[in-house]
């Protein structure tokens, strides 16, 4: 069996490998580049959005490689599986590559392998993928995985087959059970429809942290500059970040190692007769230009849907409001 990728159809963000060179985290591109002298703890997913659900389970690989005797590692792919093999190409992920990484560094695991996902890859049977990728691959010495995951071609194995494969190959298989997981009640998909729906508190309660977007400051129109509150205008380059729903909200961002607070608007600027989807942060007592600066912007709270106003001075008027919202709500929480 050749071990195959192919992402030529999706777009991604090229992971700058040497800026993680420092961290704890070895990244791996693909099943093959994986090695290691030690036995491995592994666990698999999409990890979208790295929330507590996955937490817990990355948690749970890390107690156990039993003080560095085994390795933890997360098997993980790109593209998205159903990008692929439901043809939705349009399905919105909570991380980028990078900002998966990330995330997944600070939660100690060693070992991250990224393997690119295509039609040829979920082909692959139970047995094979146990055999040549668990077992010859990764040296597994455990497998931590959730009550209800499925593997092989068509997803027809399940955690029964997995147990078998294990006694047939040496390994141990924890399962997550569903009271575990219920306990939390928290689900990507869950994720996915709060941030849809401007609820902030929801999203970010389930994600364990703030929901946010990266990108590179690019020149706008200037328009918030002329009328008093001068905006940095974000750039997304991955077309599958999901972004929450049009509106203003309270964010913050870490500028010059200091956070800055600010609101940010998502949507089309109707007022001015915008027609490309914008994102612009106004921060609160801060001016400085950061053009061309890469910015991650965390997300705290939503204020209100996006509005189209009858004069740029009604439109002022309302982002001096949105401001003093924003100000009360930071000084409350």
């Amino acid at each position: 069996m050749k071990i195959t990728g192919n992402t030529a159809k999706f777009k991604i963000d090229t992971i700058n490998l040497q800026h993680y060179k420092t961290t704890a985290l070895n990244i791996f591109q693909s099943i093959q580049d994986f090695s290691s002298t030690k036995k491995t703890i592994l666990t698999l997913g999409t990890f979208d959005g790295v929330h507590i659900g996955h937490k817990k389970i990355l948690e749970k690989l890390i107690q156990n490689t039993e003080n560095n005797k085994y390795e933890s590692l997360v098997l993980t792919f790109f593209p998205h599986p159903r990008m692929v093999l439901q043809n939705q190409s349009d399905i919105k992920l909570l991380n980028t590559i990078s900002e998966k990484i990330d995330l997944l560094e600070k939660t100690g695991i060693e070992n991250l392998v990224i393997h690119p996902f295509d039609e040829s890859f979920s082909r692959i049977t139970a047995e094979d993928f146990v055999r040549e990728i668990l077992v010859d691959q990764f040296h597994i010495h455990k497998i931590i995985i959730g009550h209800d995951h499925r593997f092989g071609r068509n997803r027809t194995a399940n955690i029964d087959d997995l147990i078998r494969f294990g006694k047939q190959f040496g390994f141990e298989v924890e399962q997550i059970s569903a009271q575990e997981i219920d306990a939390i009640s928290v689900s990507s998909t869950k994720i996915r429809k709060a941030l849809s729906q401007g609820n902030m508190a929801l999203a970010n309660q389930y994600l364990g942290y703030n929901y946010f977007l990266t990108g590179i400051v690019v020149e706008g129109k200037r328009l918030g500059r002329t009328i008093g509150f001068p905006t940095a205008n974000l750039k997304i380059n991955e077309d599958y970040k999901l972004i929450p729903i049009n509106g203003v909200y309270v964010v913050k961002s870490t500028i010059d190692q200091k956070t800055i607070f600010g609101i940010m608007n998502i949507g089309y600027n109707p007022t001015v007769g915008g027609e490309h989807l914008s994102i612009e942060i106004h921060y609160l007592d801060f001016d400085t230009e950061l053009y061309g600066q890469q910015l991650t912007v965390s997300i705290l709270h939503y204020l209100r849907p996006e509005q189209k106003f009858d004069s740029i001075e009604s439109l002022k008027t309302q982002i001096e409001k949105d401001r003093n919202n924003a100000i009360a709500y930071l000084k409350k929480h």
